[in-house]
């Protein structure tokens, strides 16, 4: 589970929670109508932007990858191809040796990759379905990406509208006080609700989707070049050399796996 993600969450709840409701008066914050224009109209405007089908589906994919934590570090990822490789080297079975290794893979894709090695398949072959893989695993992701912004932006402009509808009821009654209170509580609660959908939970989840995508990206990339490197029985060493450069500066090593294990 992501905790940032949960814990950001409940805090600004609890924030909002806290502001509405320091005198103890929740109902004055709940208007039905302000609701139904807000939410209504937001999902309606980004249902006409998209598919249906890919409007329902991108909803519940990116809330579940908001909220999990499945993000490997590369360092992790090439000890483990490393590992891999050198047991598979030392093994008379050579790349059929993978199979007893890959219950220690947690990442699927890692997983996947090294079935394809398992089964003698090239490295082209590998390469390629990995890629393809990957690419529409991204197209997934950032059609839920723009799903969510898509409602990041459209919340606030039917906060706006329900304003509008509220002013205008206000101004309309004039003659009956009474009625007055009413329109007021839409004009102002709608624009309420409008930033709440957008800047509370919308926007920060599309924000989140695009950054646990660009590292996952580059996570998969580097398990492409991992598996393919394991296809090809190649040396600690060399595996090393090859993929220090998926690594940030500071999880470089000043030697690699295989020289400090021969220590």
């Amino acid at each position: 589970m992501d905790l940032a993600t949960v814990l950001g969450l409940m805090g600004g709840i609890t924030v909002v929670i806290f502001a509405i409701g320091e005198d103890g008066n929740f109902a004055q914050f709940v208007n039905i109508q302000g609701f139904i224009i807000v939410l209504g109209g937001t999902f309606a405007s980004t249902m006409v932007k998209f598919p249906i089908q890919s409007f329902f589906k991108a909803i519940p994919i990116g809330l579940k990858a908001v909220v999990t934590n499945v993000d490997s570090n590369p360092l992790d990822i090439i000890n483990k191809a490393i590992d891999v490789c050198e047991n598979c080297r030392q093994s008379p079975k050579k790349l059929l040796a993978i199979e007893d290794n890959m219950g220690a893979v947690a990442n699927l894709f890692f997983k996947k990759g090294l079935q394809m090695c398992a089964d003698g398949k090239d490295s082209a072959y590998i390469r390629e379905s990995l890629n393809a893989d990957m690419n529409l695993y991204i197209v997934r992701q950032e059609n839920s990406i723009k799903i969510f912004f898509s409602i990041a932006e459209a919340a606030p402009a039917f906060g706006m509208f329900g304003t509008l509808v509220g002013l205008i009821q206000m101004l309309s009654s004039l003659e009956d006080p009474t009625t007055v209170g009413k329109g007021l509580a839409v004009a102002l609660l709608t624009t309420m609700y409008g930033v709440l959908v957008s800047y509370l939970f919308a926007q920060p989840v599309a924000e989140k989707l695009d950054s646990k995508l660009n590292s996952d990206s580059a996570n998969r990339t580097l398990i492409i070049e991992c598996v393919c490197l394991i296809q090809q029985l190649k040396n600690p060493t060399e595996m090393y050399d090859i993929l220090e450069s998926y690594l940030p500066e500071n999880l470089r090593r000043k030697e690699d796996p295989s020289k400090e294990s021969e220590k």
